[in-house]
This record gives structure tokens, C-alpha cells and sequence, in this order.
């Protein structure tokens, strides 16, 4: 994981930091260029493809899909949910990964060190901001991990069911190229249905729809030998 800025060293990022720093005094400059650092999330690749399959979905991309997800699919959670709250988390929740990267929901192990390495992200790049703003949009990026109010669990139910249906519509060419099966699946997105129940109905009928035709394997692959 990268603790250091993918801009560090550019060679006009100082001028237009300086401009905003005319401007609008250190706080339109530390705006400005945590704008500019959020341009690196359009350089991190996820492990789901787009649906025609054509490339592997960047983060900025997921974070803008998810937050349509959210303003369209709110009038099915199961609760009450602010939907600006939402959105504004799931623009905010992906952040970390200029830093610390992609990790596959699926990879037991690289899940395992995603916490740590997401929490040294945050304190960099949410550091870059005046501390009021900071503290608000870490908070939220808090929320969103801790899972604890309505619109925490909404939002990341949204976060697991959109690689879902990219995965099913580009040909289920993530599952198969990690031996991913039905099982696993099931297991890591269920909690769509603790915040969406109809959302979760919908997926398990999209995932049924790959086991039958083979884009999603019914079971672990066996052993070698």
C-alpha cells in the first residue's frame, strides 16, 4: 500500500494550488487539491467488467454507478432512509483505495488486511481537507464501514449488489477466473437482504439465472488429484 500521493511531483499541480491559494485563501487550496488527489480513483481497477466485458470497471466509475444505484433502488430498503446520506457515503467510501487498492470480496486473505490498510488511507487523503471537512467526510466513511444506521446498511448493500449484476451481465468471467461458485457468493452478499429484501430476492434470482446456464459455478471445483 502507497502512502504518498500519486501526484506528488507534478509538475502543475503546485501552480493550481497556488491559483486556488490567491483565490480563496488554505482552504479553497486544500479543496482544491484533494479534488484534484480524488482524480487517482479513476486509475484504480476493480475486478468486475464492465457489462459488454470490454474492461474491468475503475472505482471513480463504481462509486458514480453506486450512488444512482442508491437514488433509484431507495424506495426498497427495508428502512427509512436519508438517500442524500447515502450517496454521499457511497461517493466518499471507495476513497481509501487510491491508497490501499481493489481488494476481491472474495479473497479471504486479502480481506483480512483490508481494515488496517484502508484506515491509513483515510487518515492521508481525508487529511488533506480542512479539519471540519475532514471529520465529516471521514465520519461518513466510518459510518459506511460500521454498518450500524439504516442508511450505512442500505449503502452497502447497494456496494454488493451492483458487482453482482455486472458480473452476471458480462458473462460471469470474474466468478469463473477466481473459482468463485454459488455458495461463496451467497455468503458474502447476503447482507443485501438484511437492508433490501426485494433487492436480495432479485439477485438470488439473477445468480440462479448464472448457475443455470453456466456463468456461475453450483459448486467448489474439485480437488486436483
Amino acid at each position: 500500500m502507497s502512502t504518498v500521493s500519486p501526484h506528488d511531483g507534478h509538475p502543475h499541480l503546485d501552480g493550481v494550488v497556488d491559483a486556488a491559494r490567491a483565490a480563496g485563501g488554505e482552504s479553497l487550496a486544500a479543496r482544491v487539491r484533494f479534488l484534484v488527489e480524488l482524480d487517482a480513483l479513476k486509475r484504480v481497477h476493480r475486478r468486475s467488467l464492465l457489462v459488454d466485458a470490454s474492461r474491468p470497471e475503475n472505482s471513480a466509475e463504481h462509486s458514480w454507478h453506486l450512488a444512482l444505484f442508491a437514488l433509484l433502488l431507495a424506495p426498497h430498503a427495508a428502512e427509512d432512509v436519508d438517500v442524500t446520506r447515502v450517496v454521499e457515503m457511497l461517493l466518499v467510501h471507495d476513497v481509501v483505495e487510491i491508497d490501499a487498492g481493489d481488494v476481491l470480496v472474495y479473497d479471504t486473505a486479502a480481506m483480512a488486511d483490508k481494515a488496517r490498510a484502508e484506515a491509513a488511507a483515510a487518515d492521508r487523503i481525508f487529511g488533506l481537507l480542512p479539519d471540519a471537512e475532514a471529520d465529516r467526510l471521514r465520519a461518513l466513511w466510518e459510518e459506511y464501514e460500521e454498518r450500524a444506521t439504516p442508511e450505512a446498511r442500505f449503502a452497502f448493500a447497494v456496494d454488493r449488489l451492483q458487482p453482482v449484476l455486472l458480473n452476471a451481465l458480462s458473462g460471469g468471467r470474474t466468478w469463473r477466473d477466481h473459482d468463485v461458485h454459488l455458495g461463496r457468493v451467497v455468503e458474502v452478499n447476503a447482507p443485501i437482504g438484511d437492508a433490501a429484501p426485494e433487492l436480495w430476492a432479485f439477485a438470488r434470482a439473477v445468480l440462479d439465472g448464472a448457475v443455470g446456464d453456466g456463468r456461475l459455478a453450483a459448486a467448489p471445483a474439485p480437488s486436483p488429484g
